[in-house]
């Protein structure tokens, strides 16, 4: 029995640090899991342990002293890390009205609660929303499509733009309404196919997932994957992102093929494409959900080869374009492209000439979050991207949206780039798609 008991007691040792650290981080994005009974349960064990550590009288000695006040921390650091969130989003939520229109429409994100999203998009806060598996589990599509009528419908009253409502639908290993939503193959499965049956049945892919988000009010698919498709276990280092599976080819001009009738057939439905992920990610090694990454490649070679379908897609389409949490070494070698102004204005904008809605891979991956985010915020603004999406955890936006509050307060955010960025949000596809997806809900309600 003394055996066990040392052993119990250097394993309260050894845990105690462990249950401060996650107390104390209750709110980081790779917490997610352990957010409400989670934390409730990590109060109420480190509470226990301290009752049962009393009981046994080890707050006699020196060495019981200290361990009790180390089962102690967890719940104290836990109220610090909640309080410090609650005042952030009290000052995310009290933005005066000109703060939310200037800032609110270059921001989408992903949600649970729908009271919160509700507020945030009367309150003009955000511009579009993100829908995904946590949206639809254990619930019906209607119910989805009922709340986000509901969403335009309160938008409408606010007297705001509808917000631009995106979903990831690509096909394949990646179809997070699917089901209940039809699962369409990957599109990297037509490629064995001749070129017209290539573009047929890719166009029919893309009036397959355009007819049902529609219907659900989705105007913005995250798709199709422009990135050209690796070697074979070239990324070993790959743990969420698996381009390999994705990517529909290692041919550009296969890409271009396939890409351009899926984006014919999206388009025809009213929904918006999105090509990503720029500058491309098939060549990078690690994975950008956890680390960051850099891509060596000259741009001589990319311009020949990985940016081709790119440049063709966005010549003959509306698609927005989403930038990746890769360096680019060649243009810009001390951040990701996601937030360079040498990538964004000098390429995208500058020597490819587009126009249109450029927005970030989510802010919540490890490249930029385990790094200086409102740094990251503030250049993406001033590098003239219009959309700053935050999908995985939502609650982020309030740390995100206070790095872009924080920073237009101080002058850091270069007003002629928000100007412009809002010109290109108020005349690109995302309005007109939103008003379109409105109206097709309406009617299918109706009938």
């Amino acid at each position: 029995m003394q055996l066990l008991n040392r052993i119990g007691l250097i394993l309260l040792w050894l845990a105690a640090p462990f249950v401060a650290f996650l107390a104390a981080n209750k709110n980081d994005p790779y917490l997610l899991v352990l957010r409400g009974a989670g934390n409730i349960a990590l109060v109420v064990a480190s509470i226990a342990v301290v009752v049962l550590l009393l009981r046994r009288g080890r707050w006699r000695t020196l060495a019981g002293k200290a361990l009790v006040v180390l089962w102690c921390l967890p719940p104290v650091l836990m109220s610090a890390a909640h309080l410090k969130f609650e005042l952030r989003k009290h000052d995310v939520l009290g933005a005066s009205a000109v703060e939310a229109r200037q800032l609110g429409p270059h921001f989408m994100i992903g949600y649970s609660s729908f009271s919160e999203v509700a507020r945030l998009a009367g309150q003009g806060l955000i511009g579009g929303v993100y829908v995904t598996r946590h949206n639809i589990r254990g619930r019906t599509i209607e119910a989805l499509r009922a709340e986000i009528t509901a969403l335009q419908d309160l938008r409408r009253a606010a007297g705001l733009p509808p917000l631009v409502v995106a979903a990831d639908q690509e096909g394949g290993i990646v179809g997070h309404l699917a089901p209940p939503l039809t699962k369409v193959p990957a599109l990297a499965t037509l490629t064995g196919l001749a070129p017209d049956d290539q573009q047929a049945k890719a166009e029919e892919f893309g009036r397959i997932h355009g007819r049902e988000l529609a219907e659900v009010g989705v105007n913005l698919n995250l798709a199709p994957v422009l990135d050209l498709k690796p070697p074979a276990r070239r990324n070993r280092l790959d743990f969420h992102t698996l381009i390999g599976q994705r990517a529909i080819a290692t041919d550009p001009a296969v890409v271009s093929t396939i890409a351009s009738a899926y984006v014919r057939g999206l388009e025809e439905t009213g929904v918006g494409a999105t090509l990503k992920h720029f500058p491309g990610i098939g060549r990078v090694r690690t994975d950008t959900h956890h680390f960051s990454a850099n891509l060596d490649t000259p741009v001589k070679e990319l311009e020949a080869t990985d940016w081709l379908p790119f440049r063709e897609v966005l010549s003959h389409s509306r698609s927005a374009l989403m930038v990746g949490h890769v360096t680019l070494t060649a243009v810009d070698p001390d951040r990701a492209a996601s937030h360079s102004k040498r990538v964004v204005d000098g390429i995208i904008r500058g020597t490819w000439g587009y126009q249109g809605v450029v927005m970030t891979d989510d802010l919540v991956m490890g490249a930029i979050y385990q790094n200086d985010v409102c740094k990251a915020v503030v250049e993406a603004v001033n590098a003239g991207v219009d959309l700053l999406l935050v999908a995985y955890d939502g609650a982020q936006f309030y740390r995100v949206f206070a790095c872009a509050l924080q920073g237009s307060r101080q002058g850091r955010l270069d007003a002629a780039m928000l100007h412009a960025s809002a010109a290109r949000l108020e005349r690109g596809f995302s309005t007109a798609q939103a008003r379109a997806a409105s109206r097709t809900v309406s009617v299918a309600r109706r009938n």
